[in-house]
């Protein structure tokens, strides 16, 4: 069942996801070549803790069993990790690499979600641009976020945005519904097929992020249970926001 936000909880939501814009704009000043991921994680739980939030990733059960609940703030993949990267004092950043920086954040009972990709000091033009594509994937997506559209017509523009510029989408993982809990309906792959799916209403909020792999979409998963890798070691990006679809244009609750 999708929720549609009254005006009360989506003011909530704008809370949460300002701070989670805030939590980014100090990643995106701290990293450079030397710093570890787990700097860059407590860099982020601070800024949330410091503005009444609570870091809702820090904690999310495993679903696979045996495997210990996600131990950070962010999520910090580097280079060929997709996503659900963890933090470690072990992982320095190198100039030239690229990392995905993916943070929820919960306050008064409502969650704001994004995620960056960030270049690290100087890298190729090829990582740039894997990173821009991923980025304009989003906002090509959201062209078709408006009452009345179906979520399908998303879906679509960014598999095919992403296809056109000689890219791959990750089929396993996708957006999803946010709000009360960080993963609500519906569920939004980056691919699929314009006119499909559930009519978009004013008061829906979503959380929309194209993952991006720069060679072939086959992915696997670390011994750790929780860092998604390419298979073929190319590089990915990933770029996510909170939107609020209005009567009008779309509202992106995660850019201040």
């Amino acid at each position: 069942m999708i929720e549609i936000k009254s005006k009360r909880e989506i003011e909530l939501m704008e809370e949460a996801s300002r701070i989670t814009a805030l939590a980014h704009k100090a990643i995106e000043e701290a990293i450079r070549p030397g710093i570890t991921t787990w700097e860059l994680d407590k860099i982020a739980e601070d800024v949330i803790r410091k503005n009444g939030g609570r870091p809702a990733q820090k904690g999310f059960p495993s679903e696979q069993r045996g495997i210990p609940d996600f131990p950070a703030t962010i999520c910090a993949s580097v280079n060929d990790e997709v996503i659900h990267g963890i933090p470690s004092k072990y992982v320095k950043l190198k100039e030239g690499d690229i990392i995905s920086i993916d943070m929820v954040t919960e306050k008064n009972g409502f969650h704001g979600d994004a995620a960056r990709t960030y270049i690290v000091g100087k890298t190729s033009k090829e990582a740039k641009r894997l990173v821009e594509i991923t980025k304009q994937a989003f906002f090509e997506g959201i062209k078709y976020a408006k009452k009345g559209n179906r979520l399908g017509d998303i879906c679509y523009a960014i598999g095919n945005f992403v296809k056109e510029n000689g890219y791959s989408v990750v089929k396993e993982f996708q957006g999803h519904g946010i709000g009360r809990s960080m993963h609500e309906d519906p569920g939004i792959p980056n691919y699929g097929k314009p006119g499909r799916g559930v009519r978009l209403q004013p008061g829906m909020t979503l959380a929309i992020e194209p993952m991006v792999i720069m060679g072939k979409p086959d992915i696997l998963m670390l011994d750790d249970g929780w860092t998604i890798v390419t298979e073929d070691e190319s590089l990915a990006a990933h770029y996510e926001n909170t939107i609020l679809i209005t009567e009008k244009e779309p509202k992106i609750l995660t850019i201040i």
